[in-house]
């Protein structure tokens, strides 16, 4: 109990310094200070009604490939190839028609694909691309960071409503806060590493030709930099992840 106050006191200092206000208002700062503190603790359901709402916030303010067009029937095609690895855990495939280089998952199933990703890449390519996104939400790493993205959030903004109810009562520019937060979301090198065996190993498991999951990498270590991807900031670099790729394949391993 005493731990736990003191995570609250700290969290709520915390809120405090990020609001900029000395006439801070004590019950909406304690509020977003429960809201921080209720991060660490997301149930698997509760992370799940996160992404649905943040990942419907990101669909709203993008441009969504319809069902006719022959990005989303490129996309149906590979998705089938991929099968679905999550236990219990449907995936909602879409494209987003923009020309920026991305793709990003969601602890729901959601995975979303950008036409200028399809566009720079060839089937196989894409599919190395959605095994290593998958392979974030298989391995737990997009619950950590939708922890993450929900306790700034709630720092950031204190919440309008009280009680226990908290993921109920996420605002919409923190559910804004939240898609970005995942779109863009950063992993550590060992995250990174253990996503792309998981493509890896999920490309052999499904008979997938394993070398677009190299030359994905190959592709992304060529382009010029200032691009504002998580894939342009990965660690390590797409040139060292693709000549690991190889090596698997040359090992049989």
């Amino acid at each position: 109990m005493q731990l736990q106050r003191s995570l609250l006191a700290l969290l709520i200092g915390a809120s405090a310094a990020l609001s900029g206000c000395q006439n801070v208002n004590t019950d909406s700062l304690m509020q977003s200070g429960m809201m921080a503190m209720k991060a660490a603790t997301l149930s698997d359901a509760e992370i799940k009604q996160v992404a649905d709402e943040a990942c419907a916030k990101q669909d709203a303010e993008a441009q969504i490939a319809p069902a006719s067009s022959p990005y989303t029937q490129r996309l149906d095609k590979i998705a089938a190839a991929l099968g679905n690895p999550l236990t219990g855990t449907p995936i909602n495939y879409k494209v987003y028609l923009t020309d920026d280089i991305n793709a990003f998952a969601m602890a729901n199933g959601c995975v979303r694909v950008y036409s200028g990703l399809m566009d720079l890449m060839n089937d196989n390519e894409v599919e190395g691309v959605l095994g290593h996104e998958i392979g974030h939400v298989a391995l737990g790493h997009i619950k950590k960071a939708t922890q993450a993205a929900y306790g700034v959030a709630a720092a950031r903004t204190a919440a309008s409503a009280a009680g226990n109810s908290t993921v109920a009562a996420l605002s919409q520019s923190q559910l804004g806060e939240i898609g970005e937060a995942l779109v863009n979301a950063q992993f550590s090198q060992s995250q990174e590493s253990a996503a792309d065996d998981y493509s890896f190993d999920l490309l052999k498991k499904r008979g997938i030709p394993l070398e677009g999951l190299a030359t994905a990498f190959d592709k992304l270590a060529k382009l010029s930099g200032g691009q504002e991807s998580s894939m342009f900031d990965s660690h390590p670099g797409s040139q060292q992840r693709a000549d690991h790729i190889r090596q698997r394949i040359a090992s049989g391993k």
